[in-house]
């Protein structure tokens, strides 16, 4: 699968994307550019998957990529169990209006 490179060098897109959907995880929603929507999209399903796993071995590896304990600590107690009958596909993506200093287009992206 081709990875979305985002203009920045591997290290730089990987606290990103850390940084995004740790964000999402704490807010619900954020306000981004659709690029990085798409590119948090399914690392953020994978951190409900790992909250709907449950065990020790999950959960450091939820910690291992999120940044901080409440974020791990919310996933597993309040989002996870939210989508126990659910089957993928936790996050939606809506494109709103383009920003105005550049026009880059942007999404917001939010628990379904």
């Amino acid at each position: 699968m081709k990875q979305r490179k985002l203009g920045r060098t591997s290290s730089h897109r990987r606290a990103l994307l850390r940084s995004l959907v740790t964000s999402l995880v704490i807010h619900g929603q954020i306000e981004t550019t659709e690029a990085k929507a798409k590119a948090i999209q399914p690392l953020a399903d994978k951190m409900v998957t790992l909250g709907k796993r449950g065990d020790v071995h999950a959960r450091r590896q939820a910690a291992a990529f999120l940044m901080g304990p409440e974020a791990v600590q919310r996933v597993f107690d309040d989002i996870a169990p939210r989508y126990s009958d659910r089957n993928g596909g936790y996050t939606r993506i809506y494109k709103i209006a383009p920003r105005r200093g550049d026009q880059a287009p942007m999404a917001i992206i939010e628990w379904v």
